[in-house]
């Protein structure tokens, strides 16, 4: 049997360790604060303790909760289940790209980047999940087309999250020039870089894989909403 590591539960460790200053709840429960990633995280993955997050909830909130398969509890509801691929990438150098073109997200851009999320729906994203990393953004004149950024950390692991593209911008290589730029930066400070993506969705699959990162599990993946 393989050693564990934090990525078999990430959410839990990320919320209880690096970033457990975005973090809400309590005993084995743990939610990112309302306004980032909507991303609930567990001690007992297999066995969620959804009571201890009575009082950090607002009635209407929807988060997502890897690995948990079992019964639905009473005051949440499942809005949808699929199965997602965790992807690590070996520590190796980066391909070397011009960064021209690219820039840092800021305050100023949330309301593109959101909708951008919102209209590609790259996984979970919130108003201020840009504060949880480094997020970069590829801009056509004023308006951002496409963008990549870094969301849960745990240890020496960083995600790479809210890869996309606008419809528009797509076949320029833009997700591929801003994951480039993040794989740089995170190998310079030594980091292991890993990734979610839906498992059926080949095209990115094939584009994570042509960077380096290679499949480590595929596991489920819930979106519940608290009544």
């Amino acid at each position: 049997m393989s050693p564990s590591t934090p990525l078999d539960n990430i959410a839990w460790h990320a919320l209880t360790g690096l970033q457990s200053g975005f973090a809400a709840g309590r005993g084995g429960a743990r939610r990112f604060a309302p306004g980032y990633s909507p991303i609930l995280g567990f001690e007992d993955r297999g066995s969620p303790d959804f009571a201890a997050l009575q009082g950090f909830c607002e009635a209407g909130e929807s988060f997502y909760c890897l690995h948990w398969i079992g019964p639905v509890p009473p005051g949440w509801c499942l809005e949808q289940q699929a199965a997602v691929r965790q992807m690590v990438r070996a520590p190796a150098l980066p391909d070397t790209i011009d960064p021209i073109g690219l820039r840092p997200l800021v305050a100023a851009d949330v309301a593109q980047a959101t909708a951008l999320a919102q209209l590609t729906r790259p996984g979970p994203f919130g108003p201020r999940t840009i504060e949880l990393g480094e997020y970069f953004g590829a801009f056509d004149g004023d308006r951002l087309v496409a963008m990549a950024g870094e969301r849960m950390a745990a240890g020496r692991f960083r995600e790479i999250s809210a890869v996309c593209t606008h419809p528009d911008a797509r076949g320029r290589g833009l997700a591929r020039r801003l994951l480039a730029h993040l794989l740089a930066r995170q190998h310079g400070r030594g980091l292991t870089s890993f990734l979610h993506v839906m498992d059926d969705n080949p095209r990115a699959i094939r584009l994570y894989e042509s960077l380096g990162f290679a499949s480590r599990s595929v596991d489920p993946v819930r979106v519940v909403r608290y009544l």
